[in-house]
């Protein structure tokens, strides 16, 4: 059985990531919704740190220059602040923007311009001026990334009233979302991990509307939910292949994409089922949405436990960067694996062993194609 599990995960993980197999990467998936939205609306613009350079931010803004010229899409100069206040008062007047940042942690110097001008203002004047921006922001970890270069502040975010926070896993979800925030009416932080960018799957022609704040189930399931985001949620669908051919725990997993506002109504469904609940966030553990999720359900007089409620986040320290300080320091599926088996009180080391020796990845690595260091 173990064998035949084993081979069925590797089968799956080269149907994820093998180029050719699907129709789309996430980053193309980007693209599209990008160029979709620009012929739909001319009074959009496209502008950051890269969007046209030879790598086009991971290739999300490949050609889009040449499409649309020098007026609608442009790089800038590293002035954070400054250009997000541009698309501020871009937006004022009626100038729609896509505005990019190559790392989360550089946008916090434009903290003061998104939470004391572009959150507040639809509010501050009644509803009668919007500040349609969408701002992107690459997360997560990478080869050597460090402190700096790797923070997941989603539940920052999440904190400010007058902004939605979206975080697609993906390609078709990353499309659809791009297109929703950009129609929305107020600012939308969108946040991509850089492993996803090479994640290749089948992305639809037809466009989802309204999926804003509507999670998804990627795998149904009996006896646990486990609640993910990002690049979790794939780790998450790898710990539960073998948990059910090997352990016959059968895990239900919600992709939140949504961090603001949560789909409460779907995960709720889920643990009413299923009676016991992991969630998996990218940020630390303090304050963090899995922190909300969790009280959130125990809060609920409606859904009764079998187990308490656990957390996998991210060690309450910077990261660190060197190889050597960070191979324990991820989440990954072992650890997902690990946690699940100890809620259900179970222990199989050998299995286990066996099924972690077949990945020959660095735990840097997300997969074979992946040679960083973004």
């Amino acid at each position: 059985m173990l064998k035949n599990q084993n081979f069925l995960q590797i089968k799956i993980y080269k149907m994820k990531f093998m180029p050719n197999k699907y129709n789309k990467s996430f980053s193309e998936a980007i693209n599209e919704a990008l160029e979709f939205s620009m012929k739909k609306d001319k009074n959009l613009i496209c502008y950051g740190l890269g969007a046209t350079d030879p790598k086009n931010i991971f290739g999300t803004t490949k050609n889009l220059e040449k499409k649309f010229g020098k007026k609608r899409v442009f790089d800038v100069p590293c002035s954070e602040n400054a250009l997000t206040g541009v698309s501020i008062g871009a937006a004022m007047a009626g100038i729609k923007s896509v505005v990019t940042h190559q790392r989360l942690d550089f946008f916090l110097l434009a903290m003061d311009q998104l939470v004391n001008s572009a959150a507040k203002w639809y509010f501050m004047f009644g509803g009668k001026v919007s500040i349609p921006i969408t701002i992107r922001l690459i997360i997560g970890k990478g080869w050597g990334q460090g402190p700096t270069h790797s923070q997941n502040l989603q539940a920052w975010f999440a904190h400010i009233p007058g902004l939605k926070v979206v975080m697609p896993t993906f390609p078709q979800d990353a499309r659809d979302l791009l297109i929703d925030s950009i129609n929305d009416p107020n600012p939308v932080i969108f946040l991509e991990s850089r492993w996803l960018h090479s994640q290749r799957d089948k992305v639809s022609k037809k466009i989802n509307k309204k999926v804003i704040g509507k999670s998804k189930i990627v795998k149904p399931g009996k006896h646990i939910t486990i609640v993910a985001m990002s690049y979790l949620v794939i780790e998450a669908l790898k710990a539960s292949k073998y948990l059910k051919t090997v352990q016959n725990i059968d895990c239900e997993i919600i992709d939140i994409r949504t961090i603001k506002p949560l789909d409460y109504k779907t995960i709720y469904k889920s643990v009413k089922k299923t009676k016991s609940l992991l969630v998996l966030d990218t940020g630390n553990k303090i304050c963090s949405v899995a922190s909300e999720i969790v009280s959130t359900i125990i809060m609920n007089k409606k859904i009764k436990l079998k187990k308490r409620p656990e957390i996998i986040s991210m060690p309450d320290i910077p990261e660190p960067t060197s190889y050597a300080l960070t191979k324990n320091f991820f989440i990954d599926y072992k650890k997902i694996t690990i946690k699940v088996l100890k809620m259900f009180n179970k222990k199989d080391k050998k299995s286990l062993n066996n099924f972690f020796k077949k990945d020959k990845l660095h735990h840097d690595q997300p997969h074979q194609k992946y040679f960083g260091p973004f």
